[in-house]
């Protein structure tokens, strides 16, 4: 009766695409940004997006994907990423790095087969840093605490 309601749901194709990403990216511009950009590469909208199962841990899920991508930040692999590439490593996955910074208003994004080697891993410590440093750079100020920063994209 209400049919119109319902939302048409999106045809998935192509092979299974593990994305490992920051927490810092989940439910943001530039998550469904990545999502856009790896449909175009790899020929696929079948993914598996850790921040749709809000904070559980989803590594269960990579033996299962053909393709795992890992997004690295500013050139730095968080903890959480550093740790699931291992485990992608170790099943034997198709390994993509996607890099993602930030230059001046723009969101720059360097997609690459395998991991490059300039790229810097994390320990959970670091990762705090990280991540501190990211609210402070997002949120500074009392009006950008209670409203945001309407130039971030993150």
């Amino acid at each position: 009766m209400l049919g119109f309601l319902k939302r048409k749901k999106k045809e998935t194709y192509g092979p299974l695409v593990y994305l490992s990403e920051p927490t810092i990216l989940y439910h943001t511009h530039t998550e469904r940004a990545i999502l856009e950009l790896l449909e175009e590469k790899l020929g696929s909208n079948n993914f598996v997006v850790p921040s749709d199962y809000g904070l559980k841990t989803t590594d269960h899920l990579i033996p299962e994907a053909e393709i795992f991508v890992a997004i690295a930040v500013i050139g730095k692999f968080t903890s959480l990423v550093a740790r699931e590439i291992k485990i992608a490593q170790e099943h034997g996955k198709k390994i993509y790095t996607l890099d993602v910074a930030r230059k001046g208003d723009e969101i720059l994004y360097i997609f690459e087969e395998g991991i490059p080697e300039h790229i810097e891993w994390l320990t959970p410590e670091e990762t705090q840093k990280l991540y501190a440093a990211f609210r402070g750079e997002d949120f500074s100020g009392f009006m950008k605490f209670f409203f945001g920063d309407r130039k971030r994209q993150w």
